[in-house]
C-alpha cells in the first residue's frame, strides 16, 4: 500500500508597508533551490509587486484590488485549489500579503477547508519588520501589531540602517508581544532559506513553548507579559498543578467562542490530570486545533504553559478561569 503523499507546505509572508517583503521573497526564491508557486496579493487594482518577483520557476499569481484577508479571500481558496490539482510541480506555496492584511484569515482558510487541509498545511507565518520604523508603526497602526502576533518567525529587516540600541529595543518589543517567535536580523532581506522553510509552526507535534524558570513553576507568572497602546497584549501563564480535562476543555471552548474575535493567537502545552501524554493546542481566533502529543519525559516538569495574544485581554480573568480548572492540591 502506498503511503499518503505529504501535505504541501505553505509559507505566509506578511509585514507592514515598506518592510521589505518582496525583497525577502526574491532572496528566498533565489537561495532555496526549490520550485514554488507564488501568490502575491496587492490592495490596488493594478498589480506591481508581481512584476518584481524573480526566480519563481513555475508561476506568479496575483490577487489584486482587495486584501487577501477579506475581499479576495474566496479567490485565494480558488487559486490554491487549482494549484493543488497539479501539486507535483511545486515544492511549496509562498503567499505574500498586502502590507495592511491580517494573516489570520489566510491561515484559517487552510484550516477550515477540508479539501485544502488534506493536501496543504501552513508551515509558518513570516513577519518582516522595518528596523527603523517598526516601533513607530506599532504605535500608529493596528495592523502592524496583528501581523506580529501571528508570526512564527519575525525578520528584522534593514537592521544595518538602524542603531544597535534601536534594534535591541525592537527585539525586546517583539519578545513582549509574541514570546516564542523566532527572531532574525537581516540586511536587504538576506535570510537563509533554511530558516524560513520547514518551520512546522502550525503542526501540533512540533509545538514548543519556553519553559518557566524553576522558581516560578509553583505560581502564575507572566513569561513575559506585554501591553501596548492599542490594547494588544500577550499573557503567558504557567501552572504547576494538573488541569482537570473536562473543566479545562469547557473553559477553552467558552474562551474562544466568547472572545475569539479579539483573541488573535492561543497556544499551550498542558498537563492534564491522569494523562501520560502532553495535551497541545493552538488556535487562530475561534478556530482551535488540539490533540494529545508525545508522552511526558521522565526529566520533564509536568507543568502547563499557555500563551494568549489579543486585544483587551484581562490577565486576572484568564488566571481565575484556569485556576478553577486545576485539580485540588493534595
Amino acid at each position: 500500500m502506498n503511503a499518503a503523499p505529504s501535505r504541501l507546505p505553505v509559507t505566509v509572508l506578511t509585514g507592514f508597508l515598506g518592510a521589505g517583503k518582496t525583497t525577502l521573497l526574491n532572496h528566498l526564491l533565489r537561495e532555496s533551490g526549490g520550485r514554488y508557486a507564488v501568490i502575491v496579493n496587492e490592495y490596488g487594482e493594478i498589480g506591481i509587486d508581481g512584476e518584481l518577483v524573480v526566480g519563481a520557476e513555475e508561476e506568479v499569481l496575483e490577487l489584486n484590488n482587495g486584501c487577501i484577508c477579506c475581499k479576495v479571500r474566496g479567490d485565494l481558496i480558488r487559486v490554491v485549489s487549482g494549484l493543488l490539482k497539479r501539486r507535483g510541480r511545486f515544492d511549496g506555496i509562498l503567499i505574500e500579503t498586502t502590507g495592511l492584511a491580517d494573516p489570520a484569515p489566510v491561515v484559517q482558510s487552510f484550516m477550515a477547508d477540508d479539501e485544502i487541509r488534506q493536501q496543504a498545511r501552513v508551515d509558518g507565518v513570516v513577519c518582516v519588520v522595518d528596523a527603523c520604523h517598526f516601533l513607530t508603526g506599532l504605535e500608529r497602526s493596528r495592523e502592524a501589531g496583528v501581523q506580529l502576533a501571528h508570526a512564527s518567525l519575525v525578520v528584522i529587516n534593514k537592521a544595518e540602517l538602524a542603531d544597535e540600541a534601536v534594534v535591541a529595543q525592537v527585539e525586546r518589543e517583539i519578545a513582549r508581544l509574541n514570546p516564542g517567535a523566532t527572531v532574525l536580523r537581516s540586511a536587504r532581506g538576506a535570510v537563509p532559506a533554511a530558516a524560513l522553510l520547514d518551520q512546522g509552526a502550525y503542526e501540533l507535534p512540533r509545538l514548543e513553548l519556553p519553559a518557566a524558570p524553576a522558581a516560578a513553576r509553583a505560581r502564575y507568572v507572566p513569561v513575559p507579559q506585554g501591553r501596548h497602546t492599542d490594547g494588544l497584549a500577550c499573557v503567558s501563564l504557567v501552572l504547576q498543578r494538573p488541569l482537570e480535562r473536562g473543566r479545562f476543555l469547557a473553559w477553552l471552548q467558552r474562551l474562544v467562542t466568547e472572545r475569539g474575535e479579539k483573541l488573535l493567537r492561543t497556544k499551550g502545552i498542558v498537563a492534564l490530570a491522569g494523562a501520560d501524554r502532553r495535551f497541545v493546542f493552538q488556535g487562530v481566533h475561534m478556530m482551535v486545533d488540539s490533540d494529545f502529543d508525545r508522552p511526558w519525559r521522565t526529566e520533564e516538569t509536568r507543568d502547563s504553559r499557555l500563551v494568549f495574544i489579543g486585544h483587551g485581554l484581562d490577565d486576572s480573568e484568564l488566571r481565575a478561569g484556569l485556576d478553577a480548572c486545576q485539580v485540588s492540591p493534595a
